[in-house]
């Protein structure tokens, strides 16, 4: 009797051992909290529309120095690669011939002169006798029209004389515009010009003369670019600046920014059919002849503004095989993928102009501990912490398998 008694209790502790330990297998470990992702709260803002495109420098006006003359060049007076001013004197052709035409020409008008005058009183004169019918009316014509032909031929010497003088000026070669001459292409005691007093193209070149301050700079945009800005414009989603207020911004070859905006002065009406883009020109200040015309360099283009978009830190941007994404922490604390448009930049942000809404937390920090669909907790991004104090690192290796 006794050692039943003492059996029901030992059976009961046994029962209630049992119990626990059924109790605590069904629970489990306890579960990782959510990984702590920076975040920034994106929201709708107007950005300045901004191109980076490649441009080449021109010179604002280049003009090639020709002989005008022949003869013989006789010397260089200026120094090759230096600044000249218009007007001042280049080359020297040799003149001999040229001085002895204005010589005749002078000669012939003296004469001209002579015979102008002879007539002239011969003219008087009957004019006179005609009233007293000294003479007939035939004659003083032909008297007047002596008069007459002697007068125009004076002026036809005298026009010999001027274009005799041009001609001579001429072996004075002189700069046509203010700028930076180029290398001689002629060399001293050479035969140049071909005969004509201003043979133009055909003419001997000497040099060239490139003035250097402003530049312009050549560049061109995309045909189907810009009709989807006019769209843009048309929908209220950008406004596109002026021709006069359209600015530019250079940085050199080298990577460092030019210290002087260009301004847009010209933009083509037409499409270029073999490159389907449009052709543009801004103005450039160059005072310290820093840039020399051949240069490429790359430019940004202000061409206005945009609307309703979004700036995100580039490092929230992903790509893959569907497109640009970014990853937001939802209203339920859950990560969501967004499929965005972010195809240009604002310093150191995409610009995003379509995939977002006002208020989404756009997920910065973090991306590698977390993956669509699963938690995740919030905190305003911080870009002055390290990328791996955003989150705990036991969750981690949780995230390597969720970034794809």
């Amino acid at each position: 009797m006794k050692s039943t008694s003492l059996r029901t209790p030992l059976l009961c502790l046994g029962l209630l051992s049992l119990a626990a330990c059924g109790k605590g297998k069904d629970q489990g470990p306890p579960q990782a909290p959510p990984p702590e992702v920076g975040v920034v709260k994106a929201q709708a803002q107007s950005t300045p529309l901004a191109k980076d495109l490649v441009g080449r420098v021109s010179a604002y006006r280049s003009a090639d120095v020709r002989a005008r003359v022949s003869g013989v060049l006789l010397k260089r007076v200026y120094q090759e690669g230096t600044d000249v001013k218009a007007g001042q004197v280049m080359f020297e052709i040799d003149p001999v011939i040229y001085q002895a035409a204005l010589d005749s020409a002078k000669a012939n008008l003296a004469a001209g002169q002579a015979t102008y005058v002879n007539f002239h009183n011969l003219a008087e004169r009957d004019r006179k006798l005609r009233p007293q019918n000294y003479i007939s009316q035939s004659d003083l014509d032909a008297a007047e029209a002596n008069e007459r032909s002697g007068a125009a031929s004076v002026k036809q010497l005298q026009a010999a004389v001027e274009s005799a003088k041009i001609n001579l000026s001429y072996t004075r070669v002189v700069a046509p515009i203010d700028g930076r001459a180029g290398q001689q292409q002629v060399t001293e005691g050479a035969i140049v010009g071909n005969g004509a007093a201003d043979s133009g193209s055909s003419s001997t070149l000497l040099t060239t003369v490139d003035q250097l301050d402003p530049l312009y700079v050549n560049f061109t945009v995309s045909a189907a670019d810009l009709d989807r800005l006019r769209a843009a414009q048309a929908a209220g989603n950008v406004s596109l600046s002026d021709q006069g207020k359209t600015t530019v911004k250079v940085t050199l070859p080298d990577g460092s920014k030019y210290d002087q905006d260009g301004t847009l002065d010209f933009s083509g009406a037409t499409v270029d059919p073999t490159t389907g883009s449009i052709n543009l020109r801004a103005l450039l200040a160059n005072p310290q002849r820093r840039l020399l015309p051949g240069t490429y360099i790359t430019i940004t283009a202000n061409l206005g503004e945009l609307h309703n978009v979004f700036l995100v830190p580039q490092a929230a941007i992903q790509r893959d095989v569907v497109g640009a994404y970014a990853l937001v922490v939802g209203q339920d604390g859950n990560v969501a993928r967004k499929n965005v448009t972010a195809d240009n930049l604002a310093g150191s942000n995409f610009i995003v102009t379509s995939g977002l809404s006002s208020g989404d937390q756009v997920i910065v920090s973090g991306l590698q501990t977390v993956q669509p669909g699963k938690p995740a907790k919030a905190a305003p991004f911080d870009p002055n912490k390290k990328p791996g104090e955003q989150g705990p690192p036991a969750a981690a290796g949780h995230a390597a398998g969720g970034k794809q």
